[in-house]
């Protein structure tokens, strides 16, 4: 394992436990997206401790899905394998992290150990003998949450919010050691809002399968929740949409686009409304940018009030962008701020999607604290647009993206989805977050989430 640093700091600490569980969670409804359905979920969660060289401790909390089937596509293989690779992975994962003896911040220990939990991946792809191996993105997603728990723990050890621990009196290097030298004499906290936002908008996703009306509904669920997206909005008191699209039909897309915008335009006139916004998402559906240029094209003939109202289109093509160069999104994002998702996986990626005319990014909390932190830094540098998506997240995972886009400045919204698809996985949370886990004004509250920590651990034990 590498060796750790110079300069060591008196606020380093020392990992003294930590330790990972599952917990499996039915959808009420099926979610539709990148031309496959989920109606389930896995849990990762994570419990640690860090204690200092002078013998306090904390502990912390993080969780996670196991968003297999977004993070580890693999065409003809089940969903109980990638599954279990995830599984496999994150065991290996908390073995490796919890043998790292030295003191140190939680970004040093997770540069440290990243290229180990890669060299994980593979170890495990070749002992399940998978005919995918394990991707980087789903190594990021398997290790987010050992990296948030350790992210907690730190700020309740130092009494902070761990968003305020991260600047030159807390971290050994400048963002230079992490990033680039563009970033030299620069920190963290230089790219975290002085003053939290108290109140997030909310994006309110709707699958490719999604019912929008009363009349569309075959199978009523009956828990008391809205079954379509027409009393999703008078319910949620819903802003923003997620609109998820398939990539491979330009009739459809568009049609769908359309269709959403004349249901919602009904829906929020009924409450007095106006001032609604959609994000478009393809999941990298689309063949090419030609297709998502004739989409943008036919969308602004067919539904011009609905083309106003896109604020950003999130990953239309494939995500390994280095396999098609020139494959690029300049003339499409003169349009809209295109948003790299799946492709964002450290700066080489965000920098190749910024050359190749990408002008946004997604940031996540499925991906790491430490990683969205450093990749918030360089889109804030860069001038990139900027929002938080999650990935079906309920409770702590929820908690924790809000947090992102309460202390990121500039964030667009925050998607949050686990309401409408898997609410029973975040039970005993609205307890403590009303305005997180209960939305009625189709903006997330913030309030609380500048605590010590990331706030992650209350409830959890709910």
């Amino acid at each position: 394992m590498p060796a750790l640093f110079l300069a060591a700091k008196t606020t380093d600490a020392r990992i003294e436990e930590i330790s990972t569980s599952f917990e499996d969670f039915l959808y009420r409804a099926p979610y539709k997206f990148g031309g496959r359905e989920v109606d389930r979920v896995t849990i990762l969660n994570v419990r640690c401790r860090l204690r200092l060289r002078s013998g306090q401790s904390a502990s912390g909390y993080a969780a996670i899905p196991l968003g297999n089937v977004w993070s580890f596509p693999a065409p003809g293989v089940p969903y109980e394998t990638t599954l279990g690779a995830m599984k496999a992975l994150a065991l290996r994962i908390e073995r490796i992290t919890r043998s790292f003896t030295g003191f140190a911040h939680p970004l040093d220990i997770n540069l440290a150990l990243e290229p180990e939990y890669l060299k994980a991946a593979a170890e495990v792809s070749r002992e399940l003998n998978l005919p995918v191996a394990i991707p980087k993105l789903c190594t990021l997603v398997t290790a987010s949450p050992l990296d948030a728990a350790l992210h907690d723990a730190f700020g309740k050890l130092h009494h902070r919010n761990a968003f305020s621990v991260c600047g030159k009196d807390f971290v050994r290097h400048d963002l230079a050691h992490y990033l680039n030298p563009e970033f030299r004499g620069e920190y963290l906290d230089q790219y975290i809002a002085p003053k939290m936002a108290k109140r997030v908008r909310m994006y309110h996703s709707v699958g490719a399968s999604d019912s929008l009306t009363p009349g569309e509904v075959q199978k009523k669920i009956g828990d008391g929740l809205p079954e379509c997206l027409e009393d999703w909005i008078p319910y949620s008191g819903v802003t923003a949409i997620k609109i998820k699209l398939n990539g491979n039909d330009l009739t459809w897309d568009a049609g769908r686009v359309a269709e959403i915008d004349r249901v919602t335009t009904a829906a929020q006139q009924k409450r007095g409304f106006r001032d609604w916004v959609y994000s478009l998402d393809f999941n990298e559906r689309c063949p090419n940018v030609q297709y998502l240029l004739e989409f943008e094209r036919t969308l602004k003939k067919m539904a011009p009030e609905a083309f106003t109202r896109v604020q950003y289109i999130e990953q239309p093509t494939a995500r390994d962008l280095a396999a098609d160069r020139g494959n690029t999104m300049f003339e499409a994002a003169k349009l809209r701020p295109i948003v790299i998702d799946e492709s964002l996986t450290g700066l080489d990626t965000l920098l190749l999607a910024r050359d190749m005319g990408y002008t946004g990014v997604a940031l996540k909390a499925c991906k790491g604290q430490s990683q969205t932190l450093l990749m918030a830094a360089a889109a804030q540098k860069y001038k990139m647009f900027r929002c938080v998506q999650d990935l079906t997240c309920p409770g702590a995972a929820l908690v924790h993206s809000v947090g992102i886009a309460a202390h990121i400045p500039g964030t667009a919204a925050v998607e949050a989805n686990a309401r409408e698809y898997v609410p029973v996985a975040s039970r005993g949370w609205e307890k403590r977050y009303p305005g997180i886990f209960d939305v009625r004004d189709g903006y997330l509250d913030a309030a609380g989430l500048d605590g010590p920590g990331l706030c992650t651990s209350q409830g959890s034990e709910s």
